[in-house]
């Protein structure tokens, strides 16, 4: 199809979509204003969602195009949505309840990342304060932030990224001028996204009435957030040191240690009944009662990247999320180039989208900006933790990830080659 085409024909479908999410916005609103879905969703989706994306995105139940050769899909997914993607491309390769908007759980810390990230250096230093802790709730999991302790940008992002620590997105809410401004700012970054079914109402995606996203907008932030390199490295981070509490000896003197921490998402660590996934790079997992298990993942194998969004399974099994994630990844990995795509993801708002393949966001070749990139090193210090991209590209074949210099909110080109690259 023609590029102009194209682009009309995405502008429409936006548009329409546009239209359809405020409708539905409008539709019977709680006490406080906030939307209609709420934080207990009901079993079934609704039967109009939004199209951002494609006419079939809005449709309930699976969507999927299989080609001649193509794997049929895992039989045994019980999640409420999902959706795979190539990362590169944009092509939604198969979908499940897209557009449903549920409660996204820490997911929702993706789009808070790609937000704030970019507003402060990782060497900034801050002194939390008790008001910097106010608000948090009940249950929520932390990394293990004291009052009056000092930590630099650097450890909090650590927190956010391996504990889901609510206590590390609050004090970088309280730098970002509160927790409104930064809830307010999520929301705008999201509508730049066109990442229509999302509603934030708290940074860190604690249970909240009317907080909403879907597995399609989840992938969106998630794309979004991995075009910059310091959430790549983030994200992909298996084990840190985090600094503790200032303690006194006997003398007076004092001394601040530090703690390990490990990421949470078990497709990156592995744990007793699920193993490593080979070629996982990232990026978040969640877990409230209201949104059940959610997880959105990046895996890179063959030089193919995917994405997978998994949101609430059914089965209540240990680890489920993550195994209908590898199972999804297996597929997608599988049927690339064997299925026609049912979707895309479109690209944020003021986007060129005429960039050409092989193109860099530099204006080079991929050659140039591959010598200039650098790798994520596995690395053990206190300031760099240690990177699940070459741990899982290790076990892939011994390759590293060269992460691609440029970030296409700056640049403002779409799509970005090579959005991880390796070499031998």
């Amino acid at each position: 199809m023609p590029a102009t085409k194209k682009t009309v024909k995405r502008s429409l479908l936006v548009t329409s979509a546009t239209l359809l999410s405020l409708s539905l916005t409008a539709a019977p609103a709680l006490a406080d204003g906030s939307p209609s879905p709420s934080t207990s969703p009901s079993a079934t989706p609704p039967a109009d969602m939004s199209v951002v994306g494609g006419e079939r995105l809005g449709r309930p139940g699976t969507q999927v195009d299989l080609g001649s050769g193509a794997p049929v899909l895992p039989k045994d997914l019980t999640a409420r949505s999902w959706i795979v993607a190539d990362a590169e491309s944009g092509d939604v390769l198969a979908a499940h309840n897209a557009h449903w908007r549920l409660p996204p759980a820490s997911t929702m810390k993706m789009l808070f990342a790609d937000t704030v990230l970019p507003k402060f250096p990782k060497s900034t230093k801050h002194k939390v304060v008790p008001s910097d802790l106010a608000g948090i709730g009940s249950g929520s999991s932390m990394v293990g932030i004291k009052e009056n302790e000092t930590y630099t940008v650097h450890d909090l992002w650590l927190g956010v990224f391996l504990r889901s620590g609510n206590d590390a997105v609050h004090v970088l809410s309280a730098m970002n001028n509160g927790v409104e401004r930064t809830v307010k700012d999520m929301q705008a970054h999201a509508t730049e996204l066109q990442a229509l079914d999302t509603n934030v109402v708290s940074p860190d995606g604690y249970d909240a009435k009317g907080q909403v996203s879907s597995a399609y907008d989840l992938t969106l932030f998630a794309r979004s957030g991995l075009q910059k390199k310091d959430f790549r490295e983030y994200c992909s981070t298996v084990r840190a040191e985090f600094p503790g509490e200032t303690k006194k000896n006997k003398k007076g003197k004092k001394s601040r240690e530090s703690f390990e921490i490990q990421n949470t998402n078990r497709l990156l660590t592995g744990d007793s009944d699920i193993s490593t996934y080979q070629g996982i790079a990232g990026v978040k997992n969640g877990n409230t009662t209201n949104a059940g298990a959610t997880f959105t993942g990046v895996a890179e194998r063959d030089g193919k990247v995917l994405l997978v969004t998994v949101m609430n399974p059914e089965k209540n099994e240990h680890n489920e999320v993550y195994k209908e994630t590898a199972r999804l990844f297996d597929w997608g990995f599988q049927a690339a180039g064997k299925v026609q795509p049912v979707g895309e993801l479109v690209p944020p708002k003021g986007v060129d989208t005429t960039a050409q393949p092989g193109a860099t966001a530099s204006g080079g070749t991929p050659e140039d900006d591959r010598a200039s990139s650098k790798p994520v090193a596995a690395a053990t210090g206190a300031q760099s933790g240690s990177s699940g991209i070459g741990i899982a590209l290790a076990v892939a074949g011994g390759f590293v990830v060269l992460l691609a210099a440029g970030v296409f909110l700056v640049n403002r080109r779409w799509p970005l080659p090579d959005l991880m690259r390796r070499r031998r």
